[in-house]
């Protein structure tokens, strides 16, 4: 139903000096793992470990922009472990949880509501999870409260948790979908948005994607793919942000090409923004015990 003939559209990454990357890599491998064995006396640098690790993998797609090697896909499953246990901290009924975090079960303190703990964080594990297809870690988010995430009073615009209500129900088969989508992409808009920058080239993207995906529209979705990427290159290459990790993957865009993928969408665009070894799930079932 899927399959179609089309062109593979190409959206290169621009060159970036590589000069000390593995060095500079290998530090900040050090320093994650450092952050995450600390976790279990500190369960509250989540947050700081969170980040940190997905820098890490997205900073691994430098110097392997196709995620062709284990360390990438081993850094990815890490910053996908540490993003979850985020949320199975806070929600936690009892003083503590178990999370397998880097290769290890590790014992965490339950955390209740944190500064992290909000839509941003929550976005960044759902695709993280969609990414290295964590059926079981989705389900989970999709079961975390909306009112947590107000918890600790973050400000964050109303898209944020429309666009979280819209994930929550696709996965949970929930009613109103299309109308939940629509708030979610309705509040992006420019005149409404706090950073429309962002808002425009950064989170709309991936609600684009999303409702082509779910309308089975294929060449629309590559046509969207293609837009997404081409909006990221543009936000990143601002120069006050061009050396940032962030940028060297189109997160949000990856996740839902994930789901078009795995649902037999023909993808027609090839970029470094969309590590091909994570996109095809080259490596799912590979990991370290």
């Amino acid at each position: 139903m899927f399959k179609e003939k089309a062109l593979v559209s190409t959206i290169p990454r621009p060159p970036l000096p590589m000069e000390r990357a593995e060095e500079g890599i290998a530090v900040l491998q050090e320093n994650t793992q450092a952050l995450i064995d600390g976790l279990e006396e500190r369960s509250t640098r989540l947050g700081d470990a969170q980040r940190i690790s997905l820098t890490l993998a997205q900073s691994r797609c430098l110097v392997d922009p196709r995620a062709s090697v284990f360390p990438t896909w081993d850094a990815w499953i890490t910053a996908m472990q540490v993003a979850s246990a985020v949320f199975s901290a806070a929600t936690a009924n009892e003083n503590q949880v178990q999370c397998r975090i880097a290769h290890k079960a590790r014992t965490l303190q339950a955390t209740g509501p944190q500064w992290y703990v909000n839509p941003g964080s929550w976005i960044s594990a759902f695709y993280l999870a969609v990414v290295c297809r964590e059926g079981d870690r989705i389900t989970a988010l999709c079961q975390v409260p909306p009112s947590l995430l107000r918890a600790n009073g973050a400000q964050f615009d109303g898209y944020h948790y429309a666009w979280i209500d819209a994930l929550q129900t696709f996965w949970r088969g929930g009613p109103d979908l299309g109308s939940k989508l629509v708030a979610a992409v309705a509040g992006t808009d420019p005149s409404v948005a706090t950073d429309p920058e962002t808002a425009v080239k950064l989170l709309y993207p991936p609600m684009e994607l999303f409702h082509r995906f779910i309308r089975e529209d294929n060449a629309g979705f590559n046509r969207a793919l293609a837009n997404a990427l081409q909006w990221h290159r543009e936000y990143w290459a601002e120069e006050s942000r061009a050396f940032q990790a962030s940028g060297l993957v189109a997160l949000g865009p990856l996740a839902i090409a994930c789901f078009a993928h795995d649902a037999g969408m023909a993808i027609t665009v090839e970029s470094e923004y969309l590590p091909k070894a994570l996109l095809e799930s080259n490596w799912l079932g590979e990991t370290l015990t």
